[in-house]
């Protein structure tokens, strides 16, 4: 019992090592993985290398396939070219079980020393980052010893070797057991190494091994469809189609399994040896051999999960990927993504005021009211997915972008709610009793109106880009429309004076519309200040930067 309670810690320990690898190397260069298979996408052959080299170092298929379904879920990348990276995502996992099978627990006290001087001192850095994912490389380096030494006494039992002896007679047995520990440990390389280890002492057979190894391939498969479930139809395309050349391999390669022990046991003594060369034999060839369908599965996948239809005023959150919360970095990008679309149910809005206040259409001001609880969703589940970001694993720069999203949502939130305030009394006090603004008061109106806009979708720039240029220019043009809002209400006290009667009807209209607008753009240039105060590029004195009106 002793043994076998040492052998599932060291189990633990093996699966809790290898997330600390995983989540250190994407807090720390997971910009940089991003990126590197972003530009990496030309050709099948250099996405896929960029699929090896990123799991190499994240040690995970899983999490590159959730970065890469959140890159095809975002538009920026094609299902085609996602599905060559997985393919070397495979190759790279099953390398760095090859690498992990060798002796190098020796390794394993200077790596934890160095990782905890290194976390302890400066957690918060890059340094202490780095001092996370060397502890990862230490347990899991322990672990494997401690497993190997556990597996050893256990197997020295004739009770055990008979039940380990029982599972030689059902490969789908062995592929359904692989699949299920692949699953359950979140992790087909702590699987892999596990079974390679218990294979190593002689307590597993090899043949067994073989099976599930197979089966570990699987349930990596099917852990990235069940993360991405409830993800986009998008994001959940490249799990399927990387399923569906997993499924091709169990296939092809199950039965290989019995030749495999045949013709490689005479030239490799090692039965651990065996296992994880099989492991990476299988994923190189399915990888040489899947490259050249990446587009026909991916036309396939794409009939059986069709993508829906762009709609403009989509009550949904189109961006918001769950899965993408375990890298924080890229949650950030899904957030800001999700924010533009909230703009643009914004923008809707905006442009309908215009419309209802020409054509006196009150079906559509309530339409467009209706909106506002849209903007309001969104804007909820745009604070809800931030706040389930981990603040700590974010640098500097992604720490201010998470204000400015933020920021920038809230901002949104109130212009839908000015809006709607507007609509509703353009509907009491215009289109319900029948009034008309004078012509030179609609005149003014339609150029505030539609300096709004600009303004609007350059905010929306500006959020996007951060470019210093563009937010100087929103500023002035905050100024600008703040002297227009002051001429036109002086301009409106004249038309009074005269009697013009159209003026004196829609006087409080008048005034109040374009003071919400100018309380509206107020909002809209908010987003302005953040860039510039990052370039210091503020002059000494400017309005007040907070999210009201100026």
């Amino acid at each position: 019992m002793k043994h076998l309670l040492n052998l599932l810690a060291a189990v633990a320990l093996l699966v809790w090592g290898t997330q600390l690898v995983r989540t250190g190397i994407l807090r720390v260069f997971g910009a940089s993985l991003r990126q590197l298979i972003a530009h990496s996408v030309r050709t099948p052959l250099a996405a896929a290398l960029s699929g090896v080299g990123v799991t190499a170092l994240v040690q995970s298929s899983t999490a590159t396939a959730l970065i890469v379904s959140a890159f095809v879920g975002q538009g920026l990348m094609g299902l085609a070219a996602a599905l060559a990276v997985m393919l070397g995502a495979d190759v790279g996992t099953s390398a760095m079980a090859v690498l992990f099978s060798l002796d190098l627990s020796w390794l394993s006290p200077l790596f934890i020393f160095v990782g905890v001087v290194l976390y302890v001192s400066r957690q918060d850095t890059t340094a202490g980052r780095v001092g996370r994912v060397c502890i990862g490389l230490g347990l899991m380096l322990l672990a494997l010893r401690l497993i190997n030494d556990s597996a050893t006494e256990l197997t020295r039992s004739e009770t055990v070797r008979t039940l380990l002896g029982a599972l030689t007679s059902d490969i789908m047995l062995e592929i359904t057991v692989g699949a299920i520990l692949s699953i359950v440990s979140y992790s087909s390389l702590a699987t892999v190494l596990l079974t390679a280890t218990l294979v190593g002492p002689g307590g597993v057979p090899a043949i067994v091994g073989l099976g599930l190894v197979v089966g570990a391939n699987l349930g990596s498969g099917l852990l990235a469809v069940i993360t991405t479930m409830r993800s986009s139809v998008e994001t959940r395309q490249v799990p399927l189609g990387n399923l569906i050349f997993k499924i091709l391999g169990v296939i092809v390669m199950a039965p290989l399994a019995a030749p495999w022990l045949l013709y490689a046991r005479p030239h490799i003594p090692s039965d651990a040896a065996l296992v994880v060369l099989y492991h990476l034999v299988f994923n190189v060839v399915m990888a040489l051999v899947c490259i050249a369908f990446t587009k026909p599965v991916a036309s396939l996948v794409e009939r059986l999960l069709p993508r829906e239809q762009a709609n403009p005023t989509d009550t949904r959150p189109r961006h918001l990927d769950n899965s993408a919360l375990a890298t924080p970095s890229l949650a950030i990008s899904c957030a800001a993504r999700e924010a533009l679309h909230l703009a643009d149910v914004v923008e809707t809005m905006l442009q309908g005021i215009h419309t209802v206040i020409r054509t006196a259409d009150l079906k559509l001001s309530q339409d467009l009211r209706k909106l506002d609880d849209t903007v309001d969703g969104l804007y909820s589940d745009i604070k809800y997915y931030m706040t389930k970001i981990s603040r700590e694993a974010l640098d500097e720069r992604e720490g201010r972008r998470w204000a400015d999203i933020m920021g920038f949502t809230i901002n949104m939130e109130q212009v839908g709610d000015i809006i709607e305030r507007i609509l509703i009394d353009i509907e009491d006090k215009k289109i319900k009793r029948g009034l008309k603004f004078s012509e030179a008061g609609m005149e003014e109106i339609n150029d505030l109106h539609a300096r709004l806009l600009d303004n609007l979708r350059l905010a929306m720039s500006v959020f996007l880009n951060g470019t210093v240029r563009d937010a100087k220019k929103l500023l002035e043009e905050k100024t600008r429309f703040r002297e227009l809002e002051r001429d036109y209400a002086a301009a409106h006290l004249v038309r009074l004076q005269d009697r013009s009667v159209p003026s004196m009807e829609t006087s409080s209209l008048h005034i109040d519309l374009i003071s919400d607008f100018k309380r509206i753009n107020s909002l809209l240039c908010s987003v302005a200040y953040s860039v510039l105060e990052h370039d210091n590029a503020l002059a000494p004195k400017r309005p007040h930067a907070g999210s009201g009106a100026a």
